[in-house]
């Protein structure tokens, strides 16, 4: 049997997604609970990795076993092993060519902004606090340049991955800067995302709007695919990996 899982975790305390030598890992401790109640080995493939202090309301994962449980069933299992900040949302069987991360067309991050002048110590866990004024207006109007298919390169930490087959190019279906209590909300909807793409691409928006650069300089950065531009990746706490998507997107414009 292939089951899914959507996960919802806050990653404040882990050091990411993926099983490592260094901390403790979301994946780890999903993959231990499934082996307490199966008994034997799992290995979890999850979607993609989330870093240190990122946190998630829709990562997918998949997993193998020869055993057959009853998918309600072992949701609460899984729940009762797991800590708080890590729920199973839901699990479903899956046909057996399914994979959490080859099979997904589209992947919506989101990343939170507070703009106000007083911090929010109820939300503070998850958003970054912009100490500057704020031109929302500048940020959309760059907003504007980056949807469509571009090569990404400059906003991505790794080289190495940008020289693999597909290369920096990815196609960023939709961009929204959506105002929320506080502050400001970016939902970002790609086919894929480099290595800190999200986080690089919105400190790139915020250095617009505390007017740093300006809205159009943003089309010299992307098409000079380097990182040694004018701005930094915001920190990990505001990001959440949303939703992974295995249903064609919509259809979008090329601007």
């Amino acid at each position: 049997m292939r089951y899914k899982l959507i996960i919802a975790y806050d990653g404040t305390a882990y050091c990411g997604w993926q099983v490592q030598k260094t901390g403790i890992s979301i994946q780890y401790l999903i993959q231990k609970s499934l082996e307490t109640i199966f008994q034997h080995p799992i290995h979890l493939t999850g979607s993609g990795r989330t870093d240190a202090g990122v946190h998630a309301t829709g990562q997918t994962a998949h997993f193998d076993t020869e055993a057959r449980i009853a998918p309600f069933r072992l949701r609460g299992q899984m729940n009762a092993l797991l800590p708080l900040d890590i729920r199973i949302l839901d699990i479903v069987e899956v046909a057996a060519d399914f994979h959490a991360r080859y099979s997904a067309v589209s992947k919506i991050y989101h990343y939170h902004l507070h703009l106000d002048s007083i911090a929010d110590p109820f939300t503070q866990l998850y958003r970054h606090i912009v100490r500057s004024p704020c031109d929302l207006s500048k940020m959309q109007q760059a907003i504007f340049h980056l949807i469509g298919t571009h090569d990404f390169t400059s906003v991505a930490n790794r080289t190495d991955q940008c020289r693999a087959t597909q290369g920096g190019v990815r196609t960023l279906f939709r961009l929204e800067l959506i105002e929320q209590k506080g502050g400001i909300r970016l939902e970002f909807e790609a086919d894929g995302f480099l290595y800190k793409m999200v986080r690089n691409l919105t400190g790139l928006l915020l250095s617009v709007g505390t007017g740093r650069i300006e809205p159009k300089d943003v089309i010299t950065i992307i098409a000079s695919k380097s990182r040694q531009n004018p701005f930094k990746a915001v920190p990990p706490q505001g990001l959440f990996l949303h939703k992974v998507c295995y249903e064609p997107c919509r259809d979008f414009k090329n601007t």
